[in-house]
C-alpha cells in the first residue's frame, strides 16, 4: 500500500509543521508524509547500574559515536546487561534505523542502516531507532536522513544548548519525508548505496596510500633504505645549521587589520591556516603592510610552524608554503617560519616535520611548562640526520611524488561526494526518475 496525499493535504501537513520548511514541487504519484506516519519512533534502554536483574543478558549498546552519517562505527561499542523481557523489547531488527537523538548539532538525526550485525539495543538518551511500516523501506529512510530537506528539519526542530542539541521522539515523528512508490524508494537507495561503496572504495585506498607514505618516511627519512645511487655516511646537524626559524609579525588587534586585500595590506597566515600538514588560504587576515618586515614575507618552500596555542597538541603543527598567487604572504606572531639554507632541501626539512622524532621533540620542549608557547630558538636547537644535498632532493621528490597521488585520490574523493550530493538533490525531490 502506498500512501498519498493530496495537494490540499499536502500544503495543510507543511503548514502544521512549519519546521519542514519549504517543499518544492512533488511528482503527481509521491506523497509527502510525516514520518510517524509510515514508521514507528522508538526509544531505547535506560542504563541503570542500581537495578538488579536476575539472570542477566549482555549484548551491545549503541551510542551517538555509534551512528555515523549514513553507516554505523561498531569498532568501540560498550555493554550492557539486561533482563529477557527488555531484550525483546528494546533489541534491534533488520530494516532498523538508527537516528541520533542529540550531541553535535551536525550530529543530530543522522541515520545508519541496522542490518542485524550483532545483537544490540540503543541508548535510551541517545539513539532512537525507527522500525519502517510497509509504505516505507529502511534502506529509503536511511538515505533520506542525508537530504537537504531532512537536514533543514532537524536544523530548525533540534533544541540547542550552549554547542549541543537536542530532538524529542514526538519532534522526530513530525520529520517531512517525500515517499515514491516502493519499487522506486528501492531503485533510489540502490543508486545511492553504489556511490557510497565508491566513496567507501576511495577512503579505504586513500588510508592505505597513507600508511604506505608513512613506512616510507620511516624508511627514507632514517637512512634505514636508500635509494639507488646514493652511498655515504649522514650527518647530525641542528636545524638552526642549515637554517633559520623567524618569528611572525605583532598588529594591534583590528587597528592593524584591513577587512579585505588593499594596497596598504599584506595577508597575514594564522594558526587556522596550517591544516593536516597544509597552507590554506581560507579565513586569511589582512595586516597593514608597515607592521611587515622583509623577512618576515614568505618564500616558496618556507615551513609555517604554530609557535603557540591554547591547544598543546596543536603547538609544532607545520605546513609546506607553496602558495603562488599573485598575493604576498606574512604570518601572525604566534607562528614561526622556517627557512633553509643551500644546505638543506626545504621539502626535506618539512618531511622531516612530519615525524615522529620531530612530534616528540615538541613534546619533549612543552613538557613542565603552562604556557604552550615555543621560541625559533629551541625550533633551531632540533637535531635530525642529513645526508647529502643531492639524496635530501631525491627522497623529497619520491615522497612527492607519493603526496601527488594521495592528492589526486583526495580530488577525486571530494567530486564523487559532490556528486552523490547532486544525486541526492535530484533522486530525493524526484526531478530525475529512476522509474
Amino acid at each position: 500500500m502506498t500512501l498519498h496525499v493530496s495537494e490540499p493535504s499536502a500544503k495543510y501537513l507543511v503548514q502544521q509543521n512549519p519546521r519542514a520548511a519549504a517543499v518544492g514541487e512533488l511528482p503527481h504519484d509521491w506523497a509527502l508524509v510525516k514520518l510517524i506516519d509510515v514508521a514507528e519512533v522508538r526509544g531505547g534502554v535506560a542504563k541503570n547500574a542500581n537495578v538488579a536483574i536476575s539472570d542477566p543478558i549482555e549484548v551491545a549498546y549503541l551510542r551517538v559515536a555509534n551512528v555515523q552519517d549514513g553507516y554505523l562505527d561498531l569498532g568501540d561499542v560498550s555493554k550492557i546487561k539486561i533482563s529477557k523481557a527488555d531484550l525483546k523489547r528494546y533489541s534491534l531488527l533488520p530494516g532498523d534505523v538508527l537516528m541520533n537523538e542529540g550531541g553535535d548539532l551536525d550530529k543530530l538525526g543522522r541515520g545508519a542502516l541496522w542490518r542485524g550485525e550483532i545483537e544490540t539495543c540503543v541508548h535510551q538518551n541517545h539513539v532512537f531507532s525507527v522500525r519502517c511500516k510497509q509504505q516505507l523501506l529502511g534502506d529509503y529512510l536511511n538515505v533520506w536522513t542525508g537530504s537537504a530537506s531532512a537536514r533543514r528539519f532537524f536544523l530548525l526542530a533540534g533544541k540547542q544548548t550552549t554547542n549541543l542539541a537536542s530532538i524529542s521522539k514526538s519532534s522526530l515523528g513530525e520529520m517531512p519525508v517525500f515517499l515514491p512508490r516502493l519499487e522506486e524508494q528501492r531503485a533510489i537507495a540502490a543508486a545511492l548505496s553504489d556511490v557510497d561503496a565508491l566513496i567507501a572504495g576511495l577512503e579505504k585506498m586513500i588510508a592505505k596510500k597513507r600508511d604506505l607514505k608513512q613506512a616510507a618516511m620511516q624508511q627514507l627519512l632514517t637512512g634505514q633504505t636508500r635509494l639507488p645511487g646514493f652511498s655515504g655516511e649522514w650527518v647530525v646537524k641542528r636545524l638552526g645549521d642549515v637554517g633559520e626559524c623567524l618569528r611572525g609579525v605583532s598588529y594591534k588587534g583590528d587597528a592593524d587589520l584591513f577587512p579585505h586585500d588593499t594596497d596598504r595590506s599584506k595577508r597575514l597566515l594564522r594558526s587556522n591556516n596550517v591544516q593536516e600538514s597544509l597552507v590554506v588560504t581560507s579565513d586569511l587576515q589582512y595586516v597593514k603592510v608597515d607592521r611587515v618586515r622583509e623577512h618576515q614575507i614568505l618564500r616558496e618552500g618556507d615551513i609555517l610552524i604554530c609557535m603557540a596555542n591554547g591547544s598543546k597538541a596543536l603547538v609544532g603543527k607545520a605546513g609546506c608554503f607553496e602558495i603562488n598567487d599573485g598575493f604576498e604572504y606574512t604570518f601572525g606572531a604566534f607562528m614561526g617560519a622556517y627557512r633553509g639554507n643551500e644546505k638543506a632541501n626545504c621539502r626535506f626539512v618539512f618531511y622531516l616535520f612530519q615525524t615522529g622524532r620531530y612530534r616528540d621533540y615538541i613534546t619533549n620542549l612543552l613538557a613542565g611548562s603552562s604556557i604552550n608557547n615555543l621560541s625559533p630558538s629551541s625550533i633551531e636547537s632540533l637535531e635530525f640526520n642529513f645526508p647529502e644535498l643531492a639524496e635530501q632532493e631525491a627522497i623529497s621528490q619520491a615522497l612527492s611524488d607519493m603526496d601527488g597521488e594521495l592528492v589526486s585520490l583526495q580530488s577525486r574523493l571530494a567530486k564523487t561526494r559532490e556528486l552523490k550530493q547532486g544525486m541526492m538533490r535530484e533522486l530525493l525531490t524526484g526531478k530525475t526518475r529512476l522509474i
